[in-house]
């Protein structure tokens, strides 16, 4: 893809502060090093997001994370957790449409990123929550 940012960085017509890669993935430096070592794994294959992988693509890029994020938190005696995230589609703060894999080291709960999950369970019963195990596992008995 011409105007894809993460391609040009594979292609190596952008520069990257790369730390790993083979025939599969490239992973580099994140310029905005939400915390120090902030990582993206990128498939070097063009795809928009998780919903574009087919089950190989995604075999051969999620099979690389724990090395890489191993190699991470040995880097910095410092790091004590990781976040592995995933953003897909505009809704979700993706904002490149090439998938990445953010793995983000943690040092501290003070450190300069966070999550944070709302509670929801209060509207939902049992029947909503089978009504959604409902729908899921009839897509994946399509698949």
């Amino acid at each position: 893809m011409t105007d894809c940012v993460f391609c040009k960085i594979i292609n190596g017509e952008i520069p990257s502060y790369t730390v790993y890669e083979d025939d599969v993935v490239k992973a580099f430096l994140d310029i905005s090093q939400g915390t120090p070592g902030h990582t993206l794994v990128v498939p070097k294959k063009h795809v928009k997001d998780i919903f574009a992988y087919d089950d190989e693509l995604a075999a051969a890029v999620f099979s690389r994370l724990p090395k890489i994020a191993r190699a991470i938190k040995a880097s910095n005696p410092n790091i004590v957790g990781m976040n592995i995230l995933n953003n897909n589609g505009e809704v979700a703060y993706q904002s490149v449409f090439h998938s990445h894999i953010h793995l983000i080291p943690r040092y501290s709960t003070k450190d300069s990123f966070s999550i944070n999950f709302t509670d929801n369970s209060a509207q939902y019963d049992e029947a909503k929550y089978k009504a959604v195990q409902k729908s899921i596992i009839d897509q994946l008995e399509q698949d």
